[in-house]
């Protein structure tokens, strides 16, 4: 069956469903995209100078289309109307209730939209999963679509998992390494791929889009993700040995990334991994495999997770031992608060964690980024489990690094900000108390010059 796409619905309009909208609109101009959301404040963002997503870049991308062929609406019935194809791209957080809490994926809002596709769709549509799901959902779709379906409306389900990575999604868009759809080896099903296929091809080429079966395409998003993951685990573990032992974790990852068979991406040490999609992925594919009947497969990925959080705790008690043995009452500066550089993105970062920890043991704590909000940092650690009077007493937001660090008994990194690559030592020094502690946990700052400078200095990964 040929499919011509002319419109094209987006359901969410958060960090996957605004920035990959927005490329689509830019890269077809022949095609009308619309972007849904219930949400009022974000979609007035989205239609303002101030978008809510930050991703280099992507404010241009967004002004060469909106109002032309790019739409930000929170009327959604008739967009899902007037669409050929209609991407999900709503939230699946993991469950914190029930059967499967804290591992498996939380499909309400997937079965919400499904329902409200529904409700209003006449003629044929195809609906493409572009939200990270568990293998088998499509099916899910498929009979909640066809079991509330108000009329003779026909509906293809698609996979079409994205693989961005924030703070670059623009160039990732713009060039990806690929680009995957899933779909039913029916002729329906493969004249619905090749009609999503062909929007993609209007800027990617036609050998980087791979094209599989349903269920292949659902797990390759979650191995992808866990792959990657257990890279960053590896490496941090051997951090921990680096600084024991008097070896350098760089230049161990550089040596080991020099052979082909392993390459050198993610295997950057630090205090850890974050972003909505790690974590998330690595214990929704736990879930997966313990459903199965596979608990080896099951507790080999749930050690990702479990090196990961390790990697965050020892940081904050490497802070706590070296000043003392306490942080009561101290000032720590911590500079940036997002999971990583140029992103205001802060889900599960390490930040949140690093804080709280270093809260309970009655530090003084004074954060700055150049992007995330007071209001985001205040919900973060509200979510978990600092009480509000700690959060105004204990927590400060400074609007530079250098009001952070004046009279900090120490500094931390954990975010990789380009900006603090080029701190002002001599001024930070001059600024803290002393001895000038230090804790690099992105190692981004040049630990021969903090040691120059006077800084007692601890670099993750590098023994002393």
């Amino acid at each position: 069956m040929p499919y011509t796409i002319k419109n094209i619905c987006c359901l969410g309009a958060g960090y996957v469903g605004g920035p990959t909208m927005a490329m689509i609109a830019a890269k077809c101009p022949h095609i009308q995209v619309t972007v849904c959301d219930f949400n009022q404040a974000r979609i007035d963002a989205w239609n303002s100078d101030n978008l809510p997503v930050y991703e280099p870049g992507l404010q241009e991308v967004v002004e060469s289309a909106r109002d032309k062929n790019l739409h930000f609406t929170t009327d959604i019935k008739p967009a899902i109307a007037a669409a050929d194809l209609i991407f999900v791209c709503v939230g699946t957080p993991t469950k914190s209730y029930g059967i499967g809490a804290g591992r498996a994926a939380d499909l309400r809002y997937i079965e919400s939209a499904a329902r409200l596709i529904a409700e209003v769709s006449e003629g044929n549509k195809i609906i493409v999963e572009k939200s990270t799901i568990p293998v088998k959902t499509a099916t899910a779709i498929q009979s909640i679509l066809t079991a509330n379906s108000i009329s003779d409306a026909t509906f293809q389900v698609l996979s079409n998992p994205e693989f961005l990575a924030e703070g670059t999604a623009v160039a990732d868009m713009e060039n990806p390494d690929r680009i995957l759809i899933g779909g039913e080896s029916t002729p329906e099903g493969q004249g619905a791929l090749e009609a999503l296929v062909s929007v993609y091809a209007n800027w990617v080429p036609r050998e980087r889009i791979i094209t599989t079966n349903l269920w292949s395409s659902e797990l390759s998003k979650l191995v992808a993700n866990a792959f990657l993951a257990q890279r960053i685990s590896s490496i941090n573990s051997i951090s921990a040995l680096c600084e024991a032992t008097g070896a350098d974790v760089d230049e161990v990852a550089r040596a080991i990334g020099s052979d082909s068979r392993i390459g050198p991406k993610f295997l950057k040490s630090s205090v850890g991994f974050g972003g909505s999609c790690f974590q998330k992925d690595i214990l929704n594919l736990v879930y997966l495999c313990e459903s199965f009947k596979l608990p080896e497969a099951a507790a080999y990925w749930r050690s990702v997770v479990t090196m990961n959080d390790w990697q965050k705790s020892r940081f904050v008690e490497k802070i706590v031992r070296t000043l003392y043995n306490t942080v009561n009452g101290k000032r720590i500066a911590i500079l940036g608060f997002a999971f990583k550089k140029d992103t205001n993105d802060t889900r599960e970062s390490a930040a949140i964690n690093i804080v709280r920890d270093l809260v309970a043991e009655n530090a003084h704590v004074v954060i700055y980024d150049p992007q995330v909000e007071k209001e985001t940092i205040h919900r973060d650690l509200l979510e978990v489990g600092v009480p509000q009077d700690i959060i105004n007493f204990n927590i400060e937001i400074a609007p530079d690094p250098y009001t952070a660090v004046k009279g900090a008994h120490a500094l931390a990194t954990l975010t990789e900000w380009d900006e603090f690559r080029t701190l002002d030592l001599p001024r930070i020094y001059d600024l803290m108390l002393k001895p000038a502690f230090v804790f690099d946990g992105r190692a981004i700052l040049p630990a021969a010059a903090l040691k120059a400078h006077g800084f007692e200095a601890f670099v993750i990964g590098k023994g002393d």
